[in-house]
């Protein structure tokens, strides 16, 4: 149970993770579901951004869940224990999580990688999903810069499997390669096909220019059409 001066702290640090994501990015993309059920949700770790999009996704969907942090992590930022996290030197309190019907979100790399390949999985999502008796949902994602002035964050959700490391890494691997092939191939401008927003950002600075434009140019119209 929560104290009151702790709810407060969560509570401002969710609204400034949000905030983050939406002045950061242009906007948060998504395909597949959103896990509502009790899950290992095991996503790649390519990106600064990693430990603040799920949790944004999941607070906004009002799903509980706690995420594997690394105890050296929670030690330089002693706030962090009180958002949603369990320290990774303590197994039995993520299968707790697990137990109270929680979604536990984990980066089974161990460490941010550059973007890229996926580097090999740590074992210990095999031991939580097995000890817990539930699915691993791979969760795959990109934040990329394309074709307007802030960076675009797109995630995938794949289908629950069974606590199978060699079939989480080929699906992961699939689900990025196909994701890189969409991010190479697709409109700069246009957002990825098959994706919905769920995260509204910020515009460039020629999306809102154009606005202005259409409405000064009527102005402009409007001026000369007066000329005696």
């Amino acid at each position: 149970m929560m104290r009151p001066w702790e709810q407060l702290l969560a509570m401002a640090f969710r609204a400034l993770f949000r905030r983050t994501v939406v002045r950061g990015l242009r906007g948060v993309w998504v395909r597949g579901v959103l896990p509502q059920k009790t899950c290992l949700l095991a996503g790649n770790h390519h990106s600064w951004w990693d430990s603040y999009l799920l949790p944004v996704l999941l607070w906004g969907a009002r799903k509980p869940f706690r995420i594997v942090v690394g105890e050296r992590r929670l030690r330089e930022f002693a706030f962090f224990r009180h958002l949603d996290t369990v320290s990774a030197a303590r197994p039995r309190d993520a299968l707790g999580a697990l137990a109270q019907g929680q979604v536990l979100v984990v980066f089974p790399e161990g460490e941010l990688r550059p973007p890229g390949p996926l580097g090999g999985l740590n074992k210990g999502v095999v031991w939580f999903a097995e000890k817990a008796g539930v699915p691993i949902v791979p969760v795959a994602s990109r934040v990329v810069l394309r074709g307007h002035e802030f960076a675009e964050a797109y995630l995938v959700f794949g289908e629950p499997i069974g606590p199978d490391l060699r079939l989480l890494q080929e699906r992961l691997e699939q689900m990025l390669a196909e994701l890189d092939s969409q991010i190479r191939t697709a409109p700069a401008e246009e957002p990825l096909p098959g994706f919905e927003l769920r995260l509204a950002g910020r515009k460039s600075t020629h999306e809102r220019m154009a606005g202005w434009g259409a409405a000064l140019g009527k102005l402009m119209g409007v001026l000369e059409h007066r000329k005696p």
